[in-house]
């Protein structure tokens, strides 16, 4: 799955409906997201997913007031459309991304 950069960030989430995952490495329930994350974004193919990770990019973490980590934020266009937060099985991220959209 892509990383983000400041650098790439915004040019990322522009263009249709991306799912951007907001993680840090010391995070145990972001590593459990990963593969269900990936699951997802397999089953999802019209959907952009990619990660930044909040040590490494404090200041789009700022950005988007990211307080609680996992949390995937949804844009369409550029535009934040909802967030998940929190670790949780395939079957409930999936009805909630679903019902975001």
């Amino acid at each position: 799955m892509k990383e983000l950069t400041p650098e790439t960030f915004d040019k990322e989430i522009n263009k249709g409906i991306s799912v951007i995952d907001f993680w840090a490495p010391w995070c145990g329930p972001c590593r459990a997201m990963a593969p269900i994350l990936e699951s997802v974004a397999e089953q999802m193919p019209d959907i952009k997913f990619a990660k930044v990770n909040v040590e490494e990019h404090q200041n789009i973490g700022r950005k988007y007031n990211i307080s609680s980590i996992p949390c995937f934020i949804v844009f369409k266009a550029g535009k934040e459309i909802g967030r998940i937060i929190g670790g949780m099985d395939e079957e409930s991220f999936m009805q909630r991304l679903k019902a975001l959209l």
